[in-house]
């Protein structure tokens, strides 16, 4: 059975309440910055929504921080992901999980995530911050990536880089899609 891990609720929770905090606005103006319902981020600082990617982007976006600053509690220096406790997270539009695999370290400004896909709809992904380039290895099937008008198809072991401030997608052509990514901060 695969079993995909549930969201880090509370890691997520505090963290939207303390970068909220820190750009001191409201709920309702970090909700509207964000383009999401009040409601949502509400349940989502009480531990209670289910945020999807879409969400948690938009977030970091308007809060200026990686994408990990939302979703990973702090940790130790060595530190193991076992695939089936990854903390994944699913899209609202696609047949698509992305799941941190490692955070932004201090003083650095990048994410590791591992993507999984299934054939169907595109994964739309807004601009993130202003100079994000990203960066994908695929490992397993083939993916159509990049920026809109500039896609890419992609198989086993390409790697493609692109700026990611721009609206991109993400699309499996085949079961069983799986890639790295790395998101770097500029």
């Amino acid at each position: 059975m695969n079993r995909t891990p549930e969201p880090p609720l509370a890691t997520i929770a505090a963290a939207i309440r303390r970068e909220r905090e820190r750009l001191g606005i409201s709920s309702a103006e970090l909700a509207r910055r964000a383009g999401i319902a009040k409601s949502t981020l509400s349940q989502l600082e009480a531990g209670t929504g289910n945020p999807s990617v879409e969400t948690l982007w938009a977030i970091a976006v308007v809060a200026g921080v990686p994408f990990s600053a939302l979703v990973e509690p702090p940790s130790s220096t060595v530190r193991v992901v076992r695939f089936a406790d990854r903390p994944a997270i699913r899209s609202e539009e696609a047949a698509y999980t992305g799941a941190l695999l490692s955070p932004c370290p201090p003083g650095a400004r990048r994410d590791l995530h591992l993507a999984t896909c299934e054939p169907g709809p595109p994964r739309a992904a807004d601009a993130h911050s202003p100079g994000t380039v990203e960066h994908v290895v695929v490992s397993a099937g083939r993916w159509v990536i990049g920026p809109e008008g500039e896609e890419v198809e992609l198989d086993p072991g390409d790697h493609l880089t692109f700026p990611a401030d721009r609206p991109h997608s993400y699309r499996a052509l085949t079961p069983g899609a799986t890639a790295v990514m790395v998101m770097e901060y500029r």
